[in-house]
């Protein structure tokens, strides 16, 4: 084994392999790039260094190393161990393909790992062996070098374009990025995709060119093939957010001021329909789980996604569902219209749709809202104003009659060019099931205006809470305390500001003390 070793050691500078990704070694610039940002995080305990800089590129360079494995120990991992791990571990097929077990699988190669390497290198200490069979187990059962890209918490986006290019990513400060990483073929950007593939049960291949499944993870990945992609084979991960945004978080970010926010709430509090609208990437189902965070905990939720995005606060009564897409015969498919008219069957208070797309799917919505159900869903639209005409025309195509059951609209949007995302406008619906949009956000400001009062919006929340005017306005001027004292208190855990919502729908006087006193809120577990 030792002089295994030593050869494979030998060969580092004459032979590189070609099934690992590489990490890529920028070239000298002509002058000194500044360095935007440095951060470290850990990757299943593996410790990963990030350096950004502004290169002589048009985008940042975002330069990942991990400190404490050498090339040759990489080397010898990668050639010699990895055979051995993967001989060593006995599983059947079905706890492979089946994502439920999957947790314990890698804890079986993470064992499997460790004795290897206690055998191989008995001098090592026990952090060394800790986190080279963490690397160990991601070069086996994972995207290798890119499992650290999928741990970092700044990034929203992972994507390969091919083999020639660096692998590229989004990230939440400063957009697209390009990395150090480049995978060294396109038989390796196959194999990545075919095993993601294999876990959720579906096929890539020349016959099946597009792949959308999801990792275990929840992270959302869509791949394709050449000749499909011109350029060569492709993988696109949009990252599950690890710590969803909530109402405060998106306050404290500028996205939503506390009165938008503040009648937002309102609107949730008595149980009015809203759909959030905005076009891609602009955070609309961001901004949905952040709503549902308003919901009382004392009622039924019912969510329906095509991947499991939103996440609620733990102690709500809620029944996640998600579609199926048909296995390779073409059967056991289920899709959201399938799961919206089983949902209305489980007595919902609250109905959540990651995003209306279909004629049908729009159809069941209005038809629930009108039933009494409260139903908030997304759709791609670039204003309040289009978010109506899109719903109203084909191929959505829904009555405009019907639209009186909606009673707001909220528009988020994406800013490309400065990089920030706004709620552009919050519209209510008139009787007409026209939008009126009551605050809209103005560019050069950055600043988010009322541009009209509220007429029919006021009229139903006065008829579901029997407020008049003024008392709409002084409970706003409460909720936007509340929100702005969460805001200052950094509450914005997706649990936290859970319980402080529903700690006020039953004792406001309780909350509203701790606010007026400046006090911190006693989170109890629930």
């Amino acid at each position: 084994m030792a002089k295994d070793i030593k050869d494979i050691v030998k060969k580092i500078a004459g032979e590189k392999d070609d099934n690992e990704v590489t990490l890529v070694e920028p070239e000298a610039p002509k002058q000194k790039s500044p360095l935007l940002a440095s951060y470290s995080f850990s990757s299943e305990g593996l410790p990963v260094e990030v350096k950004i800089y502004r290169k002589w590129e048009f985008v940042p360079k975002y330069e990942i190393t991990i400190p404490g494995i050498a090339e040759g120990t990489k080397l010898i991992l990668e050639t010699k161990l990895k055979a051995e791990l993967v001989t060593e571990v006995k599983l059947d097929i079905s706890e492979i393909l089946d994502p439920k077990k999957f947790d314990e699988v890698k804890a079986k190669f993470l064992e499997a790992a460790k004795r290897i390497l206690e055998r191989n290198f008995p001098s090592l200490p026990e952090d060394k062996k800790s986190i080279l069979a963490v690397y160990l187990l991601q070069k086996t059962l994972g995207l290798g070098e890119m499992e650290a890209l999928l741990s970092d918490e700044q990034l929203e986006e992972v994507v390969v374009n091919n083999s020639r290019e660096t692998v590229w990513v989004y990230h939440k400060t400063f957009g697209w990025c390009r990395t150090n990483l480049r995978l060294k073929n396109e038989e390796l950007v196959y194999d990545y995709a075919s095993m993601i593939a294999r876990k959720v049960g579906r096929q890539i291949n020349v016959l099946n060119p597009t792949l959308d499944a999801h990792l275990p993870t929840g992270d959302r990945v869509n791949a394709t093939l050449f000749p499909i992609s011109s350029f060569g084979n492709t993988i696109t991960i949009r990252k599950f957010s690890r710590n969803p945004w909530t109402i405060t978080s998106f306050i404290k970010s500028k996205t939503v001021t506390s009165d938008v926010a503040a009648l937002i709430w309102l609107c949730m509090q008595n149980e009015l329909s809203l759909l959030v609208a905005g076009g891609t990437g602009s955070g609309k189902t961001s901004f949905l789980n952040a709503m549902a965070g308003l919901i009382p905990a004392n009622q039924r939720i019912i969510t329906i996604e095509d991947t499991r995005e939103l996440t609620l606060p733990s102690f709500l009564h809620w029944v996640p569902m998600t579609v199926r897409e048909a296995n390779p015969e073409g059967k056991g498919e289920v899709t959201m219209l399938d799961l919206m008219v089983n949902a209305l069957r489980q007595r919902p208070d609250r109905i959540l749709v990651g995003e209306i797309r279909r004629q049908r799917e729009a159809e069941v919505m209005f038809e629930a809202m009108h039933t009494g159900h409260s139903v908030y869903a997304t759709v791609h639209a670039d204003n309040a104003e289009q978010t109506v005409s899109r719903l109203t025309n084909p191929p959505i195509n829904v009555p405009r009659e019907v639209m009186d059951a909606l009673s707001g609209i909220v528009v988020t949007f994406r800013h490309r060019r400065f990089n920030i995302r706004r709620v552009l406008e919050f519209a209510e619906m008139t009787k007409k099931g026209e939008a009126r949009t009551v605050y809209r956000w103005d560019l050069k400001s950055d600043r988010t205006k009322a541009v009209d009062r509220m007429t029919n919006l006021a009229d139903t929340l006065s008829l579901y809470s029997g407020m008049g005017e003024k008392e709409i306005e002084e409970d706003m001027e409460e909720k936007i305390e509340v929100l702005d004292w969460m805001v200052k208190r950094n509450y914005d855990s997706v649990d936290q500001v859970g319980q402080i919502v529903s700690n006020y729908y039953m004792n406001t006087e309780e909350v509203l003390d701790a606010v007026k006193k400046g006090k911190s809120w006693d989170f109890k577990m629930q």
